[in-house]
């Protein structure tokens, strides 16, 4: 990262974030002052006490000089104390907010764009970079802040003793400036890479966690554990190279501490020698001295903070400031339903990883409140077509109306509000039976809930369960199971009410016994309403009103089962070989 652009991320940083904590940075920065001033006025008080205690034997300040060395190093122990607690605040509000931002980046974005990006990656940035810009603005800050005053105050002290000693210890200085200016840019490079090696362990946790069943029956543990294991050592490694970055600085400024501390013995020796430096002013002086290590050892990688910071900061904006390309405009005008007619006109869409067209030219004219199926082979288009409808994904030509109103030109919470979806991936919340039903309408109320229920065929298995509606699902339904898991998703969509109803292979995944329940509670919901559906069995597209199938991103030919049986071969063979 070249300095130009680290400038511009702390800018940015400072105007949306830090510039809202000032008063608690000022805090700080008066501590940091008393900080440094307590550090110096210790050093200070070796001149008085070698002198009137030890040379003029002066009984009443051998009392006094004690007492005054308590008094501040307590008073510089609760300055730090208190500083460090106000600029961890900081620190982690602001962590906070960019957490916040990420979270509402992941919520409001298009699908298409959280499709291309792992959600290992979107965990990393959330844990790992929020806490490197935290440590930026906190640990940082307040380092530059006390460590900077107190080396000012120190040196100060160093040439108040002696200027000629003082000269050459401040000589030293620059150089330590310039070796951590170099590493700086290294341990930007180092974390980036981090970074990248935690978002990929962090994918890889999610993914066995997720496919721990399918792990298992292909005896694929051990593969997966020496995967496990070259994760885990990438990032151990490029976490170890940014210590050993961070680290180097220390062999540095040892050598420069100890040629600095040899040349003082030396030349100190010297001027004692000459009479032009007291015993008094030497023990002072090289406390001042000694004191300034911490704080220039300090300062020395606080260049290295910056850069870190500001990579992860960069990292997190990458995500943030990704333009959303399908989100909720409010002076748009509602979705107005009155016959509930859906119509796709001349539609065409390609997914940004793939070179072929998902549906091309498709003209889809259907019907309100009638039941229409979408039937071909596997990448015939019919997912696409569904997930168009929501705006989940925006065709690249053509136009979709509902009721002649462009979906494009209305509000889009008011499209969503009109449909509902129940796939064969059935997404539940780690909650309650009731609270997972209720997501459909927050306002919903016990009753409406087991009314939904009801029509779903749901209430009987949740009423045998120990808690009833209260009983736990645990992650993504894990505890129910593939039959009960979609009577839950129906009822959730009986209770949002919704004019428009998309199943996407709704029943695929159930056994017959099941399968029939839910088609019994499908037949609840999509009673009255326009229904799209996807399905490769013959009992959900059997009683359709029509049946549009599709090949290769086309509609090849429509018409009712018995039509097509009578008039397609492709639908002849695919009710043959898939449907039946």
């Amino acid at each position: 990262m070249k300095f130009e652009e680290l400038k511009l991320i702390l800018t940015r940083l400072y105007k949306e974030h830090v510039r809202f904590h000032l008063k608690r940075i000022f805090l700080c920065l008066i501590l940091s002052i008393l900080i440094a001033g307590t550090t110096s006025a210790i050093a200070w008080l070796l001149d008085p006490a070698v002198k009137k205690i030890f040379i003029d034997k002066n009984q009443t300040l051998a009392w006094l000089i004690p007492i005054a060395i308590i008094l501040t190093f307590a008073t510089k122990g609760l300055s730090l104390y208190f500083a460090r607690i106000n600029i961890n605040i900081v620190g982690q509000t602001i962590a906070g907010e960019l957490q916040k931002k990420i979270a509402k980046s992941i919520l409001f974005s298009d699908v298409q764009t959280l499709d291309a990006r792992h959600s290992g990656k979107y965990i990393s940035n959330i844990q790992f970079d929020s806490a490197q810009v935290s440590y930026l603005v906190s640990t940082g800050v307040l380092n530059l802040m006390k460590d900077s005053f107190s080396v000012v105050l120190l040196v100060g002290l160093m040439f108040y003793q002696n200027w000629k000693l003082a000269s050459f210890a401040v000589f030293m200085i620059p150089l330590a400036g310039g070796f951590a200016k170099n590493l700086g840019k290294q341990v930007g490079k180092a974390t980036t890479k981090a970074s990248k090696s935690s978002g990929k362990l962090v994918s890889f946790l999610a993914d066995i966690l997720r496919g721990s069943r399918m792990i298992r029956i292909f005896q694929k543990e051990d593969q997966e554990n020496e995967n496990a294991q070259n994760v885990i050592t990438d990032l151990v490694n490029k976490n170890i190279k940014i210590g050993a970055i961070m680290l180097r600085a220390t062999p540095i400024m040892e050598v420069l501490t100890g040629i600095m501390i040899a040349g003082f013995i030396f030349f100190s020796g010297k001027l004692i020698n000459s009479g032009e430096l007291g015993l008094n002013n030497f023990f002072s002086f090289l406390a001042a001295m000694m004191l300034a290590y911490q704080p220039i050892r300090s300062l020395a990688t606080i260049n290295m903070v910056a850069y870190q910071g500001a990579a992860a900061t960069k990292r997190i904006y990458t995500i943030v400031d990704k333009p959303i390309r399908i989100k909720n405009e409010d002076h748009l005008p509602d979705l107005q339903i009155k016959d509930c007619n859906i119509a796709f006109e001349n539609v065409s869409f390609k997914y940004e990883t793939t070179e072929e067209k998902a549906v091309k030219n498709i003209d889809l004219q259907i019907e309100g409140n009638k039941v229409t199926a979408l039937v071909g082979r596997s990448g015939a288009g019919k997912s696409t077509i569904i997930n168009l409808l929501p705006r989940f994904y925006d065709p690249q030509e053509g136009e979709i109306k509902i009721d002649n109103q462009n979906i494009k030109k209305i509000n889009l919470k008011s499209l969503r509000g009109k449909i509902s979806l129940v796939s064969q991936d059935v997404i539940l919340f780690d909650d309650t039976i009731k609270n997972n039903i209720a997501y459909a309408d927050s306002s919903a109320t016990q009753k409406d809930v087991e009314e939904a229920c009801k029509f779903a065929a749901a209430d009987e298995f949740i009423e045998k369960l120990p808690n009833k509606y209260d009983t736990l699902v645990g992650e993504n339904g894990v505890r129910l199971s593939g039959g009960q898991k979609q009577r839950i998703s129906i009822a959730r969509a009986i209770l949002k009410k919704s004019q428009i109803i998309l199943l996407d292979e709704a029943t695929s995944s159930l056994d017959t016994k099941s399968e029939s329940i839910v088609q019994n509670a499908i037949n609840n919901l999509i009673r009255g309403r326009t229904t799209i559906v996807i399905a490769h069995r013959m009992s959900t597209i059997h009683n359709s009103d029509k049946i549009f199938l599709l090949e290769n991103g086309k509609i090849i030919n429509s018409g009712n089962h018995e039509y097509l049986i009578s008039n397609s071969e492709k639908y002849k063979s695919l009710y043959k070989n898939q449907l039946k």
